[in-house]
C-alpha cells in the first residue's frame, strides 16, 4: 500500500547550503490509488514531492527517510534487461562518486520486481565494468509510484490498472526540503545524459548558495550572472569585480 503524505513544516538550516531549507514533517495517510486523473498530484517546480514506502534492491525504503538531508535524483526506466536502460543505469552508477561529493542520492525505479532488478544489475555491473552497482532500484509493481510521479506516457496512463504498463524516462531533482527543483521527461527511445543531470545539480547548488543565475551551457568554475534585481552597488559588495555587458547582463565569478 502506498503512503501519501500531509505536510507540516519546520525550519532547518543545512550547513552545506546557504539558504535555510524547510523540512517536511510527515503524517501518513494510507490509500489505494484509483489511477484517476483527478487523483494524481500535479508536480511542478517548487512542489513538495510525495513520500512513499516501497520494496527495492536495498530492502524496504521510505523515500523521505532514505533521502534524509540530502539532495535526491529520482529517475525511472522503462524495463529491466533492455539495451538503453542498461547503458543509462551503468552511467549513473559510474557517476555516483560525483553525486556523493554533491550530497545527492540516486534512486531508480521501474515496474519489475526486486528479483528481476537484482538479476539485471549483474548484467549492468558486467557491461559497465562496475565493482558494485551503487544505488537502490525501486520495484513499483503496482504502478502507484509511477502514477504519483507521472512516470508514464499517455498510452501508459490509460492502461494503469487495466493492462501492461512501462514507465518512461523521468528524472526528478529534489532538494533537501523535498521540493522538486528540476524535472526531465524522455521517451523510451532516447537515452538520457547523465552528465547533464550532474550539471544541473551543480547549477542548483551554486545558485542557491550564491544568489546568482547561470547562463546557457554553464559548467562548474565558469562565470555566473548577477540577477537584475541586484543593484551595482550591492553586486560590488557581494561579488567584488564584475563585467557589465548590458545593464541587465552582468557576469562575475562565484
Amino acid at each position: 500500500m502506498l503512503s501519501r503524505t500531509l505536510f507540516q513544516t519546520q525550519k532547518i538550516a543545512f550547513k552545506s547550503f546557504a539558504p535555510a531549507f524547510t523540512q517536511p514533517l510527515r503524517t501518513t495517510v494510507r490509500f489505494t490509488s484509483s489511477f484517476k486523473l483527478e487523483d494524481q498530484p500535479r508536480l511542478r517546480i517548487g512542489s513538495t514531492v510525495p513520500n512513499f514506502e516501497a520494496s527495492s534492491t536495498w530492502g524496504r525504503i521510505n523515500f523521505y527517510d532514505y533521502l534524509g538531508d540530502s539532495w535526491g535524483v529520482f529517475f525511472s526506466h522503462p524495463a529491466d534487461f533492455t539495451p538503453v536502460c542498461t547503458t543509462e543505469l551503468g552511467a549513473f552508477s559510474k557517476l555516483k562518486p560525483e553525486f556523493d561529493k554533491r550530497g545527492a542520492k540516486l534512486v531508480g525505479l521501474s515496474v519489475e520486481g526486486v528479483p528481476s532488478h537484482n538479476e539485471w544489475i549483474k548484467d549492468i555491473e558486467e557491461i559497465s565494468k562496475l565493482d558494485k552497482f551503487g544505488f537502490p532500484v525501486i520495484a513499483d509493481e503496482n504502478k502507484e509510484i509511477a502514477f504519483l510521479y507521472d512516470m508514464v506516457d499517455e498510452e501508459g496512463f490509460k492502461n494503469l490498472g487495466k493492462g501492461p504498463v512501462s514507465t518512461i524516462r523521468s528524472v526528478y531533482v529534489i532538494d533537501p526540503s523535498k521540493k522538486l527543483r528540476i524535472s526531465f521527461t524522455y521517451p523510451p527511445s532516447i537515452g538520457r545524459n547523465s552528465a547533464e543531470v550532474l550539471r544541473v545539480v551543480d547549477a542548483l547548488q551554486k545558485t542557491d548558495a550564491k544568489g546568482v543565475v547561470t547562463p546557457i551551457d554553464w559548467q562548474e568554475g565558469q562565470d555566473v550572472i548577477i540577477p537584475p534585481s541586484i543593484s551595482n552597488a550591492e553586486a560590488e559588495k557581494r561579488f567584488g569585480k564584475f563585467e557589465t555587458v548590458k545593464p541587465y547582463l552582468r557576469f562575475t565569478k562565484a
